[in-house]
């Protein structure tokens, strides 16, 4: 396996979050250039109002900024400048370790799957992860929902710690504004018969700042976009 034949791009989606976003370019530069593998680190700005933007130049990435439409627009934004042959997307708050990015990377390299998530509830991580139980208890519903529809047992799909080939994202069309993204990317992955594989992930509920993730709006909009992205 020539590492030289893959290009890895990190797409970082950032809101507001000045106090992580540089340790968390950091980590991902580390972790990169000690697995020898081309890259790039793109930092989408969301729109932010602090210094997330000045930080990110500050640590080299390449930064762009958009109007503030929601996570899964960044990421969207970021698919389309990305020139890697793989994309990872993982989060800007520091819940998802940098480090893990090669146990994302590796099923990819070696053509044993087209899709991998890092997955905070697979096997006896599952129990290890302290976060808010109406988030779990949504999850286990849109996995469920997911499994019933394509058939494919899922234990996280609304990880945002993701590495797919570029050209499976090509293929898709994508329309999510929020965190519906994750949902819709999977239903159409599983539709397409993509190779999806599920990693175990280490994950940190984060300590700095607030979620933004609204339960009952955001949850609405997961289980719209796993219908329509199904049917349609």
């Amino acid at each position: 396996m020539n590492r030289n034949n893959f290009f890895v791009s990190v797409v970082i989606p950032v809101f507001n979050e000045e106090r992580t976003i540089g340790d968390i370019i950091t980590r991902t530069r580390n972790t990169l250039e000690k697995f020898k593998i081309p890259y790039e680190v793109l930092v989408i700005d969301d729109g932010s109002v602090d210094r997330s933007p000045d930080i990110s130049k500050a640590k080299e990435a390449n930064v762009y900024r958009v109007t503030h439409q929601g996570k899964g627009y960044a990421i969207r934004s970021g698919f389309k400048r990305g020139k890697g042959n793989i994309i990872v997307t993982l989060d800007s708050d520091g819940s998802h370790k940098p480090e893990e990015i090669p146990l994302m990377l590796q099923c990819i390299m070696e053509n044993k799957a087209d899709f991998t998530i890092g997955s905070r509830f697979f096997e006896a991580e599952a129990n290890k992860v302290k976060i808010p139980e109406v988030n779990r208890i949504g999850n286990r519903i849109f996995n469920c929902l997911i499994g019933l529809l394509t058939g494919v047992k899922i234990s996280d799909s609304q990880s945002g710690f993701r590495a797919i080939r570029s050209d499976v994202i090509k293929d898709m069309k994508l329309n999510s504004r929020g965190y519906e993204l994750e949902s819709e990317m999977l239903v159409k992955a599983l539709k397409m018969r993509v190779r999806v594989a599920e990693v175990p992930i280490s994950f940190k509920q984060r300590t700095v700042g607030k979620s933004r993730l609204d339960p009952i709006k955001d949850g609405i909009r997961i289980l719209n976009s796993i219908i329509t992205s199904y049917l349609f």
